[in-house]
């Protein structure tokens, strides 16, 4: 029934464009090209406005996620990659559980769940171009007219494509990561230096200031007289980023790459060739930076989809229950203020656990417990867990040191079960714990985009180095 399922989307099959794999072997400078060239093309998205447009500052149904899902406002880059994240977890998920039967080791399997991962990415992208349109967002039907209606759906959707393609492009080998990572990653990190040395000013009274902290923070040093009041407004001020949110990002940044070096290593040894043993590491962050992926995939939905109903039915009891909102400025930006996603809004810095205790803890509980079962979870439907791990050791000729090659494996399994689950498990728990402890700190970026970028950033630097030093005897593509 699986192999069936995963059939029908073969008549769409020589309709997808795809991109090659490479003839030949794609060398590091090669692929910090390519990375650079979708990066640009990416780049450029975000700054072409969408055409047929009638209102520009509407309702944001995304304005507190944007960051982390590489949108842009009233851009191609409108939708980001949201229908890339939330149709390849589906996917993910379907062929993990086995309702999508998918062997990678046959090439029409491979072919036909690429050709699926397409499809349904422009699918969800079309459906959420057209809930976007059909809300208001961009003005009525009416005012918009039902051909540049159409347009508008148009765009998105080929702006969806050409993220699928850029990202299908890095990880067929081109790239030193996928390209949803680095459009991510590129995201905060333009976020991040944006509100550290934003030469914008603003007027507040009689006052003028920077928005970026850094630039605020000579401002105030040159032109108050009253030195300490400028310390005291550089790094307390709440009108803008301040030097302590400044301080508090690098801080949280260090945190996690100390954090990323936490492994424990197990020796594996060959059972064709005596003497030959080799380290097996086992990290902290096992999953990587995919249970907050996971995560955020959830909450983008879920506000998506929250404040989309709330616009358009707001007297709805189950719509309210899932999130009220309500306008805070007429930039078009809405905070969820009761319902289910009202709790699932990050802390805004540690005076939430003061006044508004009961929220922040169960932010907190919620946010440590989901990433911990998505890692959990990811490591049995991607094929990471203790049993895959221990079937591609067999194959490959290597046991654990010390225990005889069994043919089942198990012997393997269950010693890998002492470390992969727990590491999988704990890790995720300590992902969700920093993106709450950034987010108290008010660390610019927020807690999950740092974590996501940092990971992101952390994981390049590696495939880098595993790249300069490649055909150095490699074990299960990690050594």
């Amino acid at each position: 029934m699986g192999i069936k399922l995963l059939h029908l989307v073969k008549p769409f099959q020589g309709f997808m464009p795809e991109i090659e794999a490479p003839l030949r072997k794609v060398g590091v400078k090669d692929k910090i090209v390519w990375t650079a060239i979708s990066l640009l093309i990416y780049l450029i998205c975000c700054q072409i406005p969408l055409y047929g447009v009638y209102i520009t500052d509407g309702a944001d149904p995304l304005y507190m996620l944007r960051m982390m899902l590489a949108s842009n406002r009233g851009s191609l880059m409108e939708l980001g990659i949201q229908p890339m994240i939330t149709s390849g977890m589906i996917l993910q998920l379907l062929a993990g559980s086995k309702i999508i039967q998918v062997n990678t080791r046959v090439e029409e399997d491979k072919e036909l769940f690429q050709t699926a991962q397409k499809l349904f990415g422009l699918l969800f992208t079309f459906a959420e171009a057209t809930a976007y349109v059909m809300s208001g967002v961009y003005g009525t039907i009416g005012q918009l007219g039902v051909i540049n209606a159409v347009l508008i759906v148009a765009q998105l959707t080929m702006a969806g494509f050409v993220v699928l393609l850029l990202d299908e492009l890095l990880q067929k080998g081109y790239g030193l990561t996928s390209g949803i990572s680095v459009f991510i990653a590129c995201n905060v990190a333009e976020t991040i230096v944006w509100r550290a040395f934003s030469p914008i000013t603003f007027t507040l009274g009689t006052e003028t200031e920077f928005e970026g902290a850094i630039i605020a923070f000579f401002h105030f040093m040159i032109t108050k007289s009253n030195k300490f009041e400028a310390l005291q407004k550089a790094f307390s001020r709440q009108t803008g980023p301040n030097m302590f949110n400044l301080l508090a990002t690098i801080a949280v940044v260090l945190v996690v790459v100390y954090f990323q070096g936490f492994k424990v290593e197990i020796t594996i040894s060959s059972a064709r060739q005596r003497g030959y043993n080799y380290p097996y590491p086992i990290r902290l962050f096992y999953t990587s930076n995919m249970p907050i992926i996971l995560f955020s995939a959830l909450i983008s939905n879920l506000f998506f989809f929250s404040q989309l109903l709330y616009t358009n039915f707001k007297g709805n009891f189950l719509v309210r229950l899932l999130g009220t909102w309500q306008d805070v400025n007429m930039n078009g930006r809405s905070v969820p203020v009761y319902g289910l996603v009202y709790f699932l809004t990050p802390p805004s810095g540690v005076t939430d656990l003061i006044f508004a205790p009961i929220k922040t803890l169960i932010y907190i509980a919620l946010v440590m417990m989901l990433c911990a079962v998505f890692s959990k979870t990811w490591i049995e439907v991607s094929g990471s867990g203790s049993w895959a791990v221990a079937k591609q050791l067999k194959e490959e000729g290597f046991t654990i040191k010390g225990y005889k090659m069994d043919p089942s494996g198990r012997n393997i399994k269950t010693y890998l079960d002492h470390y992969i689950p727990i590491a999988a498990t704990f890790g995720g728990l300590c992902i969700g714990a920093l993106s709450v402890f950034a987010d108290l700190l008010g660390a610019i970026g927020s807690g999950t985009g740092i974590l996501l970028s940092v990971t992101i950033i952390y994981g390049m630097f590696e495939q880098y180095a595993k790249a300069k030093g490649a055909g150095k005897g490699k074990i299960l593509g990690i050594f």
